[in-house]
This record gives structure tokens, C-alpha cells and sequence, in this order.
């Protein structure tokens, strides 16, 4: 078996309303930084996982997002594996 990291990113639909990043990019505004706008916040899981294979510790975690870590009605995710 072969030790894999997973660092994955599960983020707002982009049709979906974001109200957290709604209120930062407010506050932005408040800190002089109105030239930060549009902020969106999600949320970073890393995990680790063992496997055979680089191709099964993909579909294994494409399975727990899929099933867990992302509704997907309301999130996308992304992720990259990379060995230990």
C-alpha cells in the first residue's frame, strides 16, 4: 500500500448565494481595500489515504467528496493526490 496526500477545495456554486464572502468583501471596503471584491469562501480538506494505486486513491476520494465532503447541489470541488 502507498501513502497519498489529498488537499481538495469544495467551493460555492458560483449561482449560489455566498453571504460569509458577501460580508468580507463588505469589510473590505471598511479596511481600504476596496479593490478586493467578489470574495468567495469554501473550505480546504486535506487527508491522507493508502491505496494500490495512485488511480484508486483518486476514485476513493472523488467518492468521499461526492458522498461527503460536498453537497453537491450547492458546491464544487476540486483536488489534487500526491504521494507520501
Amino acid at each position: 500500500m502507498t501513502k497519498f496526500q489529498a488537499e481538495i477545495d469544495v467551493m460555492p456554486k458560483k449561482e449560489i448565494l455566498d453571504p460569509q464572502g458577501k460580508a468580507v468583501t463588505g469589510s473590505m471596503k471598511n479596511l481600504g481595500l476596496a479593490e478586493i471584491q467578489n470574495i468567495r469562501i469554501g473550505k480546504h480538506i486535506s487527508l491522507e489515504i493508502e491505496a494500490d494505486s495512485e488511480e484508486t486513491a483518486h476514485a476513493k476520494v472523488e467518492q468521499a467528496c461526492k458522498n461527503l465532503l460536498a453537497n453537491l447541489i450547492m458546491e464544487s470541488y476540486s483536488f489534487k493526490i500526491e504521494k507520501v
